[in-house]
């Protein structure tokens, strides 16, 4: 399918992971992406990714740090000079970490809250302007990256599930903000997949189990399939959802 064809889409956090896969099925469906993040030799590999994808497929390298206003600022200034127009926002920037909340660090809790909640809240600021001055022609979508943990809150991991909490209030917030631009705003919620954020734990084969035994699809989950999520609540198959948080767990709230 070529659901994105003449659209113009970044995605932050492109490097790697749920990101990096995003950003290829824009790209193979017709999507001009800017892969933003903040290292430079991890948005070269999906770039390179990109172009072994597909021989049409159009990507763009913008290195930046999404916590900082200046910087976001730059990539908003860098897609109007290049584009004039945003059709797709992916949200996916984030960090995690490990600390009981009697023992966490100030600066920890300000490190997962700036890059997980604070970034969503400035992109979709300034990125968020340039889409309602593109129009609803092409049905301008944002998609933020929430958590399973967003929905429930996990063992040592205090300061990533009110993160991740914050983010599916946020799009809520938003949507109803954007509704009357055209613009949809929309949340996914991975639950435990293969990326770099879960890969130390899934090595620990104990713990491997006990994810699987948990989750009523019995298997723990891949980027990819994240991002077909992602990528659908981002299309025009998806026209009439905002404001919604879906759900992407193998069913690990059900059982």
């Amino acid at each position: 399918m070529q659901r994105f064809t003449d659209c113009v889409a970044v995605v932050t956090g492109a490097g790697s992971g749920i990101g990096a896969q995003t950003a290829v099925r824009l790209a193979q469906e017709g999507a001009k992406v800017i892969l933003a993040g903040r290292t430079l030799s991890k948005l070269q590999s999906t770039a390179d990714l990109i172009n072994r994808s597909s021989e049409n497929a159009v990507s763009e390298i913008f290195q930046t740090d999404v916590t900082s206003e200046e910087d976001v600022q730059e990539l908003t200034t860098f897609v109007n000079q290049k584009y004039g127009k945003l059709h797709v926002l992916i949200n996916n920037a984030g960090v995690s970490g490990k600390s009981r909340i009697l023992e966490l660090n100030a600066s920890e809790w300000d490190r997962i809250q700036e890059t997980n909640l604070k970034s969503v809240f400035l992109v979709s600021k300034h990125l968020g302007k340039l889409m309602m001055e593109t129009g609803s022609d092409h049905y301008p979508a944002i998609v933020n990256v929430a958590s399973l943990s967003g929905h429930k809150a996990g063992a040592m991991i205090p300061h990533y599930s009110s993160s991740k909490a914050a983010v599916i209030n946020f799009t809520k917030a938003l949507a109803a903000e954007l509704a009357p631009y055209g613009i949809r705003v929309n949340s996914v919620s991975p639950g435990f997949a293969e990326t770099p954020l879960t890969a130390d734990g899934l090595k620990n084969k104990r713990f491997e189990e006990a994810i699987i035994k948990n989750t009523a699809l019995r298997r723990v989950g891949s980027s990819e399939e994240i991002a077909n999520v992602i990528v659908f609540a981002a299309s025009k198959e998806a026209s009439y959802m905002t404001g919604s948080d879906l759900l992407v767990d193998g069913g690990w709230l059900i059982t």
